[in-house]
């Protein structure tokens, strides 16, 4: 392999980001509400992540659930928390816009790279949600962006791994592909070998309860009685992750 493996881990609290970093994951994507793929987090996670953490520190554009195509209004907050994300000590971004047609709105994806500029940006996986992956690809490249996370356009890395690795090729040197979703210490071994990627996304959850004794069923939103029960970094697996791809490295 030419260059170094990276690790990347989503996180969407404190306790996350403190066990991916313990874990030995490189850089970690910091969200609000990972049950909705992953919202804008606060300047107050930003800033306490960065504050705490040492890794790089990439933080979420996307200012709600849904769909990648926006308003105007929903784009001005977007252009809003690049701002903040820069002022609070966010080492990137990570955002993706569509136009109606599934396309990859080009020139106001562009024009939010500039915003973010000197930071890098990565075009998340609503580039799976294109209508044609190798059109978008070129069209991501077109946006000033450094990296794209995908998963081939299907559920999950591991369905998609021939699609990465066609993407990995025709991208060449001019932009980075990330493998996305779906990836454990299990497999992330196989993918990476298979899909010639160098870099990798997980969020090597695990579900753990409240401390909370008193319990009422009173659903706070639409997911269900989720309130005392959560999902966080998994140290553990995170470093079994990180010792995957030293094991890779050690080998090419």
């Amino acid at each position: 392999m030419t260059s170094p493996l990276l690790l990347e881990i989503c996180c969407d609290s404190i306790d996350s980001a403190l066990a991916a970093e313990r874990g030995g994951a490189q850089r970690i994507e910091l969200c609000s509400s990972l049950l909705e793929g992953g919202l804008t987090p606060s300047v107050g996670f930003i800033r306490t992540a960065r504050a705490n953490t040492s890794v790089a520190l990439f933080a979420m554009i996307r200012p709600r659930g849904g769909d990648f195509c926006y308003s105007e209004s929903e784009f001005e907050a977007m252009r809003e928390d690049i701002l903040l994300a820069k002022a609070s000590g966010a080492d990137g971004v990570v955002l993706g816009l569509l136009a109606e047609d599934g396309n990859i709105d080009v020139a106001r994806s562009a024009a939010l790279v500039e915003l973010a500029s000197p930071l890098p940006v990565t075009f998340h996986r609503a580039f799976d949600l294109s209508a044609d992956l190798e059109r978008s690809l070129e069209n991501v490249i077109k946006t000033g962006a450094r990296r794209i996370l995908t998963s081939g356009g299907v559920p999950t890395a591991p369905e998609g791994v021939e699609q990465i690795w066609r993407l990995v090729q025709a991208a060449g040197d001019r932009i980075r592909l990330i493998a996305g979703s779906g990836i454990n210490s299990e497999n992330a071994a196989q993918l990476i070998t298979r899909s010639g990627v160098h870099e990798i996304h997980a969020s090597a959850k695990a579900k753990i309860p409240s401390p909370m004794r008193l319990r009422k069923n009173v659903p706070m939103g639409s997911t269900g009685n989720e309130e005392y029960t959560r999902f966080v970094a998994n140290e553990e697996e995170v470093r079994r992750l990180a010792r995957v791809l030293r094991d890779l490295e050690a080998t090419h």
